[in-house]
């Protein structure tokens, strides 16, 4: 395992996309969290909503690098061939998924948080003091809202690295992690039973893992804020299972 972990690491290091990529995760993040709070109506009381929530809004767009990551560090070799290498060196092939799974969470850890916290202070910044007061990180709900968040963009990367070592193409595993994230929460809202549209949004692995950012009103909320994210959590640990099961059965 050492020996996988420090090829992936070496992987993650010398190639310029995930740097970029996690890059591209930070400026979407914060970007779109400061356009969203200067948008906001807020007085001197309070801007009449989830503060927190909105002030982590930039995640919604966020994520998308953040998927197209996880994907590409198995993906991206099976489109080059270097998956034949890879396997030669390791043939231990749950072995290179776990080291990959594994180099993935740190990078995305690390991208994640800068992304995370830049939009809190965006938030801070732009929003009036009422908001500088509901987005203190020695505030519960919004100190959860921030770490939630970072373990969300995570698992995000972890489920899309599952789905790509079971496609085993860079343009599908892409596309079938992004229409997961946003097709499926569009879809919810086009169905009039009330009841079926809550389960769905439950089911979603973006919209049950993102109430973990909600500080306020949770009783309305279609899943609770840990719930939500375990949700997505099984959303991973599920796609890495059959990712790895078809990675162990399959040829390269």
């Amino acid at each position: 395992m050492k020996r996988a972990l420090h090829a992936e690491w070496t992987k993650m290091r010398t190639v310029a996309g995930p740097l970029w990529l996690l890059l591209g995760t930070v400026a979407a993040t914060v970007s779109l969290s400061a356009v969203a709070a200067s948008l906001a109506n807020c007085t001197a009381t309070g801007c009449g909503g989830d503060t927190a929530k909105l002030a982590l809004v930039g995640v919604y767009l966020g994520q998308a690098p953040v998927a197209i990551l996880g994907v590409l560090v198995i993906g991206g070799e099976y489109g080059s061939g270097m998956i034949r290498t890879t396997l030669a060196a390791m043939p231990r092939r749950t072995t290179v998924l776990t080291a990959k799974a594994v180099a993935l969470t740190g990078s995305v850890a690390v991208g994640g948080t800068v992304a995370v916290l830049g939009a809190v202070l965006a938030g801070r910044l732009v929003l009036p003091d009422a908001g500088d007061r509901a987005l203190s990180l020695s505030d519960g709900p919004t100190l959860r809202a921030v770490f939630g968040t970072v373990l969300y963009l995570i698992l995000i990367g972890l489920l899309s690295l599952g789905v790509a070592a079971a496609v085993r193409d860079s343009a599908t595993g892409i596309g079938v992690v992004l229409g997961l994230l946003y097709v499926v929460p569009i879809v919810s809202q086009t169905i009039s039973d009330p009841g079926w549209r809550r389960l769905l949004e439950k089911m979603a692995p973006m919209t049950s893992g993102l109430a973990v950012q909600a500080t306020t009103d949770l009783g309305s909320l279609p899943i609770g804020p840990w719930a939500g994210l375990g949700v997505t959590a099984g959303w991973a640990i599920a796609t890495l299972l059959v990712g790895g099961l078809l990675l162990r059965t399959r040829d390269a």
